[in-house]
């Protein structure tokens, strides 16, 4: 990643998306790649503060093969934000939408926040997953004292912990102040660290603070799927970056224990985003397992951002 750009797990989407009426909430959805392939549904990580662009930069690679659905969850982006933050309604959101792509059974797949939203689902809905492709996540919300344990030990940056412990449970004040605390932690999630990069995502990223405020303080408190994850049986791939501040290698060496057809591939030179830090050598492991547990039916397109995608109707 260069110093010019923004990265896309950290920027609002500037694609164009059509509206899609999911559970009482009108959700931004894009739908990319042939009609008829196997579908990639994905979820994007940060509710509050990521949005369709990060998996429609790094799943959206695979749009050649697949058919990859991005859109911006309840609360995050540019969808509306009614009712409550809940895992199990954001997993009955993704299951609606799995209805509305007209489909049994999809590939489900998720960076980290992404991540917990695609094992959920995985754990919900059993029967709709045919594989899932996690990265950068954690199965319980231990990584949370990892992860303030690595902002204070961090040489790049001091850390004004008072934000830090703020953004980290859920008690921002409202979209201003969730972007002062966001500035405050996000030198921590490169490889290789750029002041001047990270003042561009700050500025990129699109704050919805009630949805980060209710993941943060009501869910993750309690969120632990490390008892159900063995019962999981769609081939999962586990990726993570070697340096990732918080969710570090070890959460994801917990979820490949766990689920009992996983592989594990740790990047070497990542922090928290091998899709962009190493983005050619990831997308290669991600389409390599995928062609090995759920095969492209077409013919792979020259540029998957023009392949037509014709929307979908429910059946």
């Amino acid at each position: 990643m260069t110093s010019e750009t923004v990265s896309p797990e950290f920027a609002r989407a500037t694609s164009e998306a059509q509206m899609v009426e999911i559970n009482g909430n009108r959700l931004a959805v894009e739908v990319l790649g042939p009609e008829g392939a196997p579908v990639i549904l994905t979820h994007h990580g940060a509710p509050g503060l990521g949005s369709r662009a990060e998996p429609r930069a790094s799943f959206g690679r695979l749009a050649d093969e697949y058919r990859v659905i991005v859109f911006d969850a309840r609360g995050s982006g540019q969808s509306e934000g009614n009712g409550e933050f809940s895992h199990e309604q954001w997993a009955a959101d993704l299951d609606a939408l799995r209805e509305w792509a007209g489909v049994e059974q999809v590939v489900m797949a998720g960076g980290s926040y992404g991540g917990f939203m695609s094992m959920e689902y995985a754990i919900r809905y059993p029967h709709r997953v045919a594989a899932m492709v996690l990265r950068d996540t954690a199965a319980d919300n231990s990584h949370s004292e990892l992860s303030r344990a690595n902002a204070l030990a961090s040489d790049r940056v001091t850390v004004d912990m008072e934000k830090f412990d703020r953004i980290d449970e859920g008690r921002v004040r409202d979209n201003d102040d969730l972007r002062d605390c966001w500035r405050e932690i996000l030198p921590l999630y490169d490889f290789e660290y750029d002041p001047a990069a990270v003042e561009r995502k700050v500025e990129a990223t699109p704050y919805r603070y009630e949805a980060h405020n209710y993941a943060f303080s009501h869910n993750l408190p309690h969120y632990d799927l490390k008892e159900a994850l063995p019962g999981v049986t769609a081939p999962t791939l586990i990726t993570v970056g070697r340096t990732d501040w918080i969710t570090p290698v070890s959460c994801s060496e917990t979820i490949d224990r766990l689920i009992p057809d996983s592989t594990l591939r740790i990047f070497e030179k990542s922090g928290h985003s091998p899709q962009i830090e190493e983005a050619e050598a990831w997308t290669d492991e991600v389409r390599t397992f995928l062609h090995r547990v759920d095969p492209p039916t077409t013919t792979p397109a020259s540029d998957p951002s023009d392949t037509p995608s014709p929307t979908p109707t429910a059946p």
